[in-house]
């Protein structure tokens, strides 16, 4: 298996896919996920010719399980360290939820300034602020992410799987029809990982403050959310990042969850093409 040595030596897996010499697109996962959470985006991406990278975030799937550095400076450094390793030029980054988190810190504080990135995609991401604060007041109450702690600490199986089987893809409408399948492959990515990382992360996606990453993404950058996700409300997210991204192009899907990446991958994938393809 690849890896990469992070500037604190943890050894982060990665993914890499196709040509070398074709657009590379790094795709950035959720909490408290892994890189396989992006295969129906990898083989789509790497069908139409492009050069797909993906790794396990530090703490997550296959990546070092270290003790300390989970938070958005880490995580941006340790994707950087990827992307310098590949030497990744000309890339795309594309993130979902907490790994919408890190791509925007990477773009502006890595590739940005190392000249390495063409556009973004932030889908279901997380970014300003999920926390409410004095400066977004309407953001969720702490007690929410108190809940997810302690459901972690408590039973991290009851409680990934309550999460999988219920908000994340939505399964908990009424009108819903639960895919098993997918909720096992969730339950499976955040079961590899870290306890500890899992539950430190829990601060790094809620408590983050992320506008000016948000300010410094000059490249053109796509927004996509669902209005019916549960886990990071679209009001929060989408519509503020639209607001503060200099050059953004906002979709907002009606009725899709979280997870529309997974369930919904057909219309995402078409839709992160276009936007490639411009």
């Amino acid at each position: 298996m690849a890896y990469v040595s992070a500037s604190d030596g943890t050894q982060i897996f990665y993914k890499d896919w196709g040509p070398q010499d074709a657009q590379p697109i790094m795709f950035h996962h959720g909490w408290p996920l892994s890189s396989d959470d992006w295969d129906a985006q990898m083989l789509f991406f790497l069908d139409k010719g492009f050069r797909v990278v993906a790794h396990d975030r530090r703490g997550h799937g296959r990546s070092e399980q270290v003790s300390d550095g989970h938070d958005m400076d880490h995580y941006a450094s340790d994707a950087a360290a990827v992307a310098a390793q590949l030497d990744l030029r000309n890339a795309v980054h594309i993130g979902h939820s907490t790994g919408g988190g890190e791509a925007a810190r990477y773009v502006a504080k890595h590739g940005i300034p190392q000249g390495r990135v063409a556009k973004a995609v932030l889908v279901a991401a997380v970014p300003p602020i999920m926390l409410k604060t004095d400066r977004y007041p309407d953001g969720l109450d702490m007690e929410v992410f108190d809940g997810f702690r302690s459901g972690l600490a408590a039973n991290r199986e009851a409680f990934f799987r309550d999460v999988a089987s219920g908000p994340f893809y939505g399964f908990n409408r009424e009108d819903a029809e639960p895919d098993e399948a997918v909720v096992e492959n969730w339950w499976r990515q955040g079961m590899m990982g870290s306890a500890n990382a899992h539950y430190e992360g829990i601060k790094a996606f809620s408590e983050t403050d992320q506008t000016d990453d948000l300010k410094a993404m000059t490249v053109p950058t796509l927004v996509l959310h669902g209005d019916d996700d549960q886990v990071v409300p679209y009001k929060n997210a989408a519509l503020l990042q639209a607001h503060l991204l200099p050059d953004c192009e906002l979709k907002i899907y009606e009725g899709l969850s979280h997870g529309m990446l997974t369930v919904n991958a057909d219309q995402i994938n078409a839709d992160i093409l276009a936007f490639i393809r411009k």
